[in-house]
């Protein structure tokens, strides 16, 4: 097999299953016991909030552990904006969101909220001047994602964070699930309020995320109950998924340098290879450092998408059309809908997405069967 769905989600490091292994054998007590099992489990998730901090460049008690990346959309979005109740305003996101955000910021117009949602160019980025225009006086929350999870384009989010300061009261979020471990994430450069991260993208396990939350921000928590989290999340802790967390989020970024290099390169040559052996596919998504290293992502005429992971998989390829969690959905994709393409050739996309242990030889194999199965199905198509 062919793993080339990395966006969708990342074989467990054997670092972290080690890791993870103490506390599914031996430190099992609740973190919020004040005896010593207890203690044990305290000192593991203070430990790997420590790692988590390190790695997005920010203070430990900034870091609320949640039970995903969408979960932590949905707080970072809901958190703040119930606790003006009475109060309703406007909230913008953009257009190509990951559904955890569109669909939440949709959700909170039911409620009263007023919504904008930014469209975006042919690359999939918003710009700046029409966050601008976008900004009223009572806009409450901006969210806009670092990186897409379908066509990779790294949006220009410490710009649009900066319109935001100038020129708002608002706060800004930002769903960097799939940027950690490819571009850098240091929160105040980015100027974001609140950052998205999930485990299960960077090595680490399915199950668990965080959510950076800015000194001074405030927020309603989604769940209540035990207060946990600082009363920003109850629940007893997963404490084995936030250890994998911590250790995956910190080994994720360490590596980035050498590892993002290594794949841009690898993803340069497999996009090379496919159009040459494919002229009339279209890339998707921003060029170069606008993108993320590890995406490849083309439209292919005539070869509809379904259909094509298919044959794909059948022929030892994992692949994917775009967003895992749209998987099943027979309607185009809401992104690349967003950036122009007419539904026919946004039903014929491709998305080929590397990982730490994607070879070279595994890319120039997988290129030749997308090249071959792409040729009989357009031959099947026109019988």
């Amino acid at each position: 097999m062919i793993y080339l769905d990395h966006a969708a989600t990342t074989p467990v490091r054997e670092e972290v299953r080690e890791e993870m292994a103490g506390p599914l054998r031996e430190v099992f007590g609740n973190p919020s016991s004040t005896h010593s099992a207890g203690r044990a489990a305290r000192a593991l998730v203070d430990l790997a909030r420590d790692r988590v901090a390190e790695a997005l460049s920010c203070r430990p008690r900034e870091v609320v552990f949640t039970g995903g990346g969408s979960e932590a959309d949905n707080l970072a979005l809901r958190g703040p904006l119930s606790r003006l109740r009475g109060e309703p305003g406007h909230l913008v996101v953009s257009q190509v969101e990951h559904e955890a955000v569109l669909e939440t910021a949709r959700d909170l117009r039911r409620d009263g909220w007023e919504l904008t949602e930014l469209e975006v160019d042919s690359e999939g980025r918003v710009d700046p001047g029409r966050l601008l225009r976008a900004l009223r006086p009572d806009t409450r929350l901006v969210s806009v994602m670092l990186a897409n999870n379908e066509v990779g384009t790294v949006e220009p989010v410490a710009e649009l964070a900066q319109v935001v300061r100038e020129h708002s009261s608002s706060l800004f979020h930002t769903d960097a699930t799939q940027a950690l471990g490819k571009i850098p994430l240091d929160v105040a450069e980015l100027g974001v309020d609140l950052l998205t991260i999930s485990a299960h993208k960077v090595g680490g396990p399915k199950g668990v995320g965080a959510l950076f939350v800015r000194h001074g921000v405030t927020l309603d928590p989604v769940i209540t109950g035990g207060g946990q989290e600082r009363n920003r999340r109850s629940g007893t802790e997963n404490v084995p998924g936030i250890v994998g967390l911590g250790l995956a989020a910190l080994l994720a970024e360490r590596e980035r340098g050498a590892e993002a290099a290594r794949q841009r390169e690898l993803t340069s040559h497999l996009e090379e290879l496919l159009l040459e052996l494919i002229p009339d596919a279209r890339p998707t998504g921003a060029r170069g450092e606008n993108r993320l290293p590890n995406f490849c992502t083309l439209a292919i005429p005539g070869a509809e998408g379904e259909l094509l992971l298919m044959r794909l998989d059948r022929s030892g390829v994992c692949a994917s059309a775009g967003s895992a969690c749209a998987s099943g959905s027979q309607a185009p994709s809401h992104v690349l809908l967003a950036m122009g393409l007419p539904p026919a050739l946004a039903g014929a996309h491709l998305r080929l997405t590397l990982g730490r242990g994607t070879t070279r030889a595994e890319v120039e194999e997988a290129a030749e069967i997308v090249g071959r199965e792409v040729v009989q199905l357009r031959q099947t198509a026109a019988v």
